[in-house]
């Protein structure tokens, strides 16, 4: 754990913030073309954003670093796999029916009597077609009066509908995203995937959580779970089958315009032995190398269980990146805003997650102002490189925090690096050049500070750096023909004038 600074650090940070803003000296005329014509479109009180959205949609993006891979799917893709697999949908709860029972006895009924509907009926009825979307996604959330759950309840409960068919269709689900990437202008993505394989102890439930904060104790816990673990034949062949699935959807992804890498991740809501052997199995894949690059831990950060086992959760992070120290950890850590938790809640999970589990990313943080520790957050991140992964529509969406509030401004002001990520773009349904509009009009960047900005997103990947200088200079390239055609679309507007 990182020692307070006194107040007074905050203005020895304020120096040192230009580093993240800082630019290669050289300037060309398109790129200095490219930044005046972006320059007069966030200008004055209200930015043109119609205009912002086209310079985004074209402008190239490195990748997205945030990125969840159920989440990232639209509702209209997931009805079509609905019919793919012969399952219906409740019209009544518009969950997925997967009983085949059920479905035979539905389908024997008389159309009109049906309770059970395809995903093409669900899509011939406009009214009832908008109701599955309000319910598996946010649409329709900010525009109509009905009574509807929470945002975040919205939000976090969309996975129980679409869950059934997401994990079954991984490679149609991944060629969907890609292709949606490449008509955007991303050309690299590392996606949260699945959820790696994990078995059950209660003995260990009940010891870690009482040994928390016995670090002997805990660590011998850890140590004997993990040899186990390592002992366990079924287990280990369920990760070697975990790692052949990801392959096997993954085949045919990557290409010369586009590139995806995945990450294992562990599910904070379950019990500590889950929780546990679910980190390990994901360790263990990623340390196999291939296209598995890192680790991470997902679920609403701000319920109950994800409260309680926070610092245990870290401390098997911590022992994990001593078994194996070359495996990459991103870490959905300070997800939180005043209100959700009580105001001791808000005071470590960032600071946790980089002193004690070693993130070497860090999710969302938005609860960085008010960590106790914040000046020394601030200063770890910046002199070690740990960049913040920026999702702006999501953090806007589910927890409320967004403009003057969000704490992108402190992460600026102070040089922590960031990258700008989309989340989950199916549920909110939005795009990556959306979040670039969203930054760019809210916050006012200039151009070199967006354009770094994309190119951290290459940067900070979990890649090797053979992978990394391939992709930088693949979007030297694609930028270079980006501020060509965005300095001649200029140059004419000048003449019609």
């Amino acid at each position: 754990m990182h020692k307070y600074l006194p107040g007074s650090a905050l203005l020895a940070l304020a120096v040192v913030a230009s580093p993240v803003l800082a630019r290669a000296p050289s300037v060309t005329a398109n790129e200095a073309a490219t930044a005046r014509h972006y320059a007069s479109l966030i200008e004055g009180s209200t930015p043109r954003l119609s205009e912002l959205t086209m310079f985004f949609t074209q402008m190239p993006k490195g990748g997205d670093l945030h990125h969840h891979y159920s989440g990232a799917i639209y509702a209209e893709t997931y009805v079509d796999f609905v019919d793919k697999q012969g399952f219906c949908i409740d019209k009544n709860t518009y969950r997925i029916e997967t009983d085949k029972a059920t479905i035979a006895a539905q389908r024997a009924k008389p159309a009109a009597e049906r309770t059970c509907l395809s995903g093409a009926q669900v899509n011939a009825d406009e009214n009832t077609w908008r109701e599955l979307v309000k319910r598996w996604s946010n649409k329709d959330f900010s525009n109509h009066v009905a009574i509807q759950p929470a945002p975040d309840r919205l939000f976090f409960g969309t996975f129980g509908y679409f869950g059934p068919v997401a994990n079954d269709n991984l490679r149609e689900g991944l060629q969907e995203i890609k292709a949606r990437a490449i008509a955007e202008n991303v050309g690299y993505i590392e996606t949260m995937f699945l959820l790696s394989p994990f078995v059950a102890n209660a003995a260990f439930d009940t010891g870690t959580r009482a040994s928390v904060n016995d670090d002997a104790a805990l660590g011998a816990q850890l140590r004997a779970e993990l040899a186990a673990l390592d002992a366990n034949t079924a287990y280990n062949t369920s990760i070697d089958s975990f790692v052949a699935q990801i392959n096997a959807a993954s085949e045919g992804i990557d290409d010369e315009r586009f590139t995806m890498r995945y990450q294992n991740y562990t599910l904070r809501l379950l019990a500590p032995s889950q929780v546990f052997s679910a980190m390990v199995s994901s360790f263990k894949a990623a340390a196999k190398g291939g296209r598995i690059v890192g680790v991470n831990i997902v679920g609403q950060e701000s319920l109950h269980v994800s409260m309680r086992d926070y610092l245990l959760h870290m401390k098997m992070f911590r022992f994990l990146k001593t078994v194996y120290p070359d495996v990459k950890v991103a870490m959905h850590a300070g997800e939180l805003a005043l209100g959700e938790v009580p105001p001791e809640g808000l005071k470590f999970h960032i600071d946790s997650a980089l002193g004690i589990a070693g993130a070497d990313r860090i999710g969302h943080g938005l609860d960085l102002a008010h960590e106790a520790n914040a000046p020394a957050i601030i200063k770890t991140m910046r002199e070690k490189d740990i960049p913040v992964e920026i999702n702006l529509t999501s953090n806007a969406f589910i927890s409320g925090v967004a403009g003057a509030e969000h704490p992108i401004h402190l992460y600026r002001k102070y040089g922590v690096p960031y990258v700008i990520s989309t989340d989950d773009a199916g549920v909110t349904r939005h795009t990556l050049s959306h979040e670039y509009v969203q930054f760019a009009s809210q916050f006012k960047p200039t151009y070199a500070e967006i354009k770094k900005a994309s190119y951290n997103s290459i940067r900070y990947a979990f890649l090797p750096v053979a992978e990394k200088q391939r992709l930088t200079k693949q979007l030297d390239g694609r930028y270079a023909r980006f501020e060509a055609q965005v300095a001649a679309i200029a140059t004419q507007a000048a003449r019609a004038k």
